[in-house]
């Protein structure tokens, strides 16, 4: 009986994770749906934004796949719309054709500037600090 105990609890805490992200990143999307963003737009803003050196602001696409909960293809389609919108650039490889790079325009880092105080504020009301 003790198992289904633990199994009962192990779900309970599992749904109250999914219930904390649901509920963030619909704060999150509703902060930022006046700019044109949503949450996962502004974390590729954010990780290109923060990107650390040698590449600086810019990072190959299959490097961002792992620090978003986005599936390759659903990731390449947000960069495409981003690069519709002006805000980051693609380029491929020069050393490996494969490979494509994504960056930050000037436009996508002045949104970038503008809706980072937005996103922390949403988070913080979402997460109550």
């Amino acid at each position: 009986m003790a198992g289904t105990t633990d199994e009962a609890r192990l779900e309970e805490r599992w749904r109250d994770i999914l219930a904390v992200h649901a509920r963030t990143q619909g704060e999150i999307d509703r902060a930022l749906h006046p700019y044109g963003l949503g949450a996962s737009d502004f974390e590729v803003l954010h990780l290109l934004a923060t990107a650390t050196p040698p590449s600086g602001e810019q990072c190959r696409v299959q490097n961002l796949v792992g620090r978003l909960h986005l599936s390759q293809s659903a990731l390449s389609r947000l960069i495409a719309r981003l690069e519709k919108n002006g805000l980051v650039e693609r380029s491929v490889c020069p050393t490996d054709r494969r490979g494509v790079y994504v960056q930050l325009t000037a436009r996508g880092r002045e949104l970038h500037t503008e809706t980072l105080p937005v996103q922390r504020a949403a988070l913080a009301r979402a997460l109550g600090d």
